[in-house]
Formats: structure tokens, C-alpha cells, sequence
């Protein structure tokens, strides 16, 4: 007669259950945090403002804003074609133009910053309406003072007034490079044929996203293969990495996405509040990355053509770059995936007739 099989299961052991939880719990609280911080520590700050008018007026304006804490960085400029022109270039958030007809020039497409400066608008009507009741005291007669008028140089696409849109998509275009490079780490074999799966999931990808956010959604503008190639570059540049890391480290690899990509370059990619708020050098450390060259670029492409966007692209290609020259060095260092290491080795050679 043979013995019934022992079916008693051991169950994990209580200071094991106490360590999952706990660092479960350290996990979610390093994520809220990383999420976090940049909006409880963000101030305005060094927001550029181009000021053009007389030169009586514009000492009068250099001088309210140096008393006091103010948020702005002022740059005179000749006249309101310069202050147009370096709004549009991204050099200035805003601009002030004095004279007989005061206009403030705002760039809502700009994000928060424009906002900020946009607020400028009643302190501003207030300055001329205080100088227009002086000279009536002085010169005993009514002086109506001008009314300045607020322009949107650049604003954001009728289809999407507030730019919604554009500035939801920046997360999933993360997510999207990430779920990208760790489902081709893992689901193709050979690192030749990884760094095509990249290539063609990033090119399609990109003319799929540009189809929806500029051809469907109306959300942005300018040239569709552009903006194509401005997606098709980003989500290589955060898939790539993470083949590579797979590549040379095995399954650790994929810790690049979620920790170097999403826990640590995004918060400070400025893609949600602009750099220059963010606390020391963080805001341009921010732009050496993927997600917020990502955002610069897109954002240029779509509003500000007239912008240098050369960093962007650049830093764009380099971690492409590097993370397909990591996937193909990795064929004679670890499988990467989950195929052997002898087989990795060799599963991009010729197969013999």
C-alpha cells in the first residue's frame, strides 16, 4: 500500500513577509517622492523678459524690478520686432514694450513660465495709471493713462487652447520607451535583430504618435515628418538604453527604465514646470536626458521653429547611440534575454546551407 502524498504547502516565513512589505512600502515612498519633490521645492525663478521702449522708461521698469524679490531676469532689447524675435527663439518668456502704445507679449505655448508672465499685466496697468495721475497733478490738467494691451505671440493651437494635450503625452511617451525596450530585450533573439526591432518600433511609433497628437487631436503643430522623427528619436532613445543594459548586465538591465529614465530623469525634465524653477543645476541636468530633451524638442518643433534645437537631438541620438552600440556589444558578453549565453553568441552568424 503506498503512502499518500504530502500535500503540506510551507508558508513563508513571517520576518520574510515583513521585509517584502517593507521594502514595497520604501519603493512607493522613493516614487512619491521622486514625483513630488520638483513640484514642493519648485519657484519661479529667472524667468527672461525682454523690455523695449525709451530709455527713461525702461531704467524706471529695471529699477521696480530690482527692489524686491522678483522672479525675472530683464533683457533690453532695440525694439518689439527683437522682443517678438526672442520670444519666439525661446531666449525670453515675455516682453514688455513701453511708449505710447505699452503692450505686454506673452507665449502661452511656453508653459508655466508664460503664465507668470502674463501676470505682469495688472501691477503694469497699475504703474502707468499711478504715472498718468502724477503728471495730471503736476501739470493740472486730465491725463488718461494708456491701457496696455496683452498679445499672444505664441499661443498654443485653437484644437487644444490650453495645451493639454501636448503636455500629456510627455508620460506616456516615457512609459511607452520603456515598455518598448524591456518587450524587445526579452521577446527577440540576437542583438542584430534587437537593434532593428528598435529601430522599426521606434519609427513606427513615432508616426503613429504624431498621427493622433498633430493629425487627430490637433495638439501639435508644424512639420508632420518632423515631429515624426522627434518622436521616432525619443522613444529609440529610452529603448535603446534599456536593450543595451539588458544586453551587457542581464534582467538587472532593466532597472535603466524605471529608475534612470522614470525616477530620476523625468522629475527633473521640465516637461511639467520649467527648468529654471527647479533647485541648483537640476533644471539643465534635467535636459541631458531623454524625457526632457524629449520635451524641449517636441515643444520647439510644434511652437517655436525659429528655437535652436540642435542640444535635443543630439542628446536625443547619444543615448540611441549608446544603447544600440551596448545591445551589439553584449552579443559576445551575455544573452541578454532569456535565450543561453551560447546561443546569443552566435545567433546573428550566417546559417549554412
Amino acid at each position: 500500500m503506498s503512502a499518500a502524498p504530502d500535500t503540506h504547502t510551507a508558508h513563508t516565513p513571517i520576518a520574510r513577509i515583513f521585509a517584502i512589505a517593507a521594502g514595497i512600502s520604501v519603493l512607493v515612498a522613493l516614487i512619491v517622492m521622486a514625483f513630488s519633490w520638483p513640484a514642493v521645492t519648485a519657484e519661479a525663478k529667472d524667468i527672461p523678459v525682454a523690455v523695449a521702449g525709451p530709455e527713461q522708461a525702461v531704467t524706471a521698469i529695471e529699477e521696480q524690478f530690482a527692489t524686491g524679490d522678483s522672479p525675472f531676469e530683464l533683457t533690453v532689447v532695440d525694439d518689439r520686432d527683437a522682443a517678438v524675435t526672442a520670444i519666439r527663439t525661446r531666449e525670453a518668456a515675455g516682453a514688455i514694450v513701453l511708449g505710447d502704445a505699452p503692450e505686454l507679449l506673452t507665449a502661452s505655448a511656453a508653459g508655466t513660465s508664460a503664465a507668470v508672465v502674463k501676470q505682469l499685466a495688472t501691477p503694469l496697468q497699475a504703474a502707468l495709471n499711478a504715472q498718468a495721475a502724477a503728471a495730471s497733478a503736476a501739470s493740472g490738467q486730465q491725463i488718461t493713462a494708456p491701457t496696455l494691451v496683452v498679445t499672444d505671440v505664441v499661443p498654443f493651437a485653437e484644437s487644444d487652447a490650453a495645451g493639454l494635450g501636448m503636455n500629456a503625452a510627455f508620460f506616456p511617451l516615457l512609459l511607452g520607451g520603456m515598455a518598448g525596450g524591456i518587450a524587445i530585450a526579452f521577446l527577440v533573439v540576437g542583438s542584430l535583430r534587437r537593434v532593428l526591432a528598435v529601430t522599426v518600433y521606434a519609427v513606427f511609433g513615432g508616426a503613429l504618435l504624431t498621427g493622433i497628437l498633430q493629425g487627430w487631436f490637433g495638439s501639435i503643430q508644424g512639420d508632420y515628418w518632423a515631429n515624426a522623427a522627434a518622436f521616432a528619436l525619443s522613444l529609440a532613445a529610452i529603448a535603446a538604453p534599456i536593450v543595451g543594459a539588458v544586453a551587457v548586465m542581464g534582467r538587472a538591465g532593466i532597472a535603466v527604465g524605471p529608475v534612470v529614465m522614470m525616477l530620476f530623469a523625468n522629475p527633473i525634465s521640465g516637461a511639467a514646470l520649467p527648468s529654471s524653477y527647479l533647485p541648483g543645476a537640476w533644471g539643465a541636468v534635467g535636459h541631458w536626458f531623454p524625457p526632457g530633451a524629449s520635451a524641449v524638442l517636441v515643444r520647439n518643433l510644434s511652437y517655436f521653429p525659429d528655437a535652436d534645437s540642435t542640444f535635443p537631438w543630439l542628446v536625443l541620438a547619444g543615448w540611441t547611440g549608446v544603447g544600440l552600440l551596448l545591445a551589439l556589444v553584449g552579443r559576445f558578453r551575455t544573452a541578454g534575454g532569456s535565450e543561453p549565453d551560447a546561443q546569443a553568441a552566435h545567433e546573428d552568424d550566417p546559417v549554412a546551407a
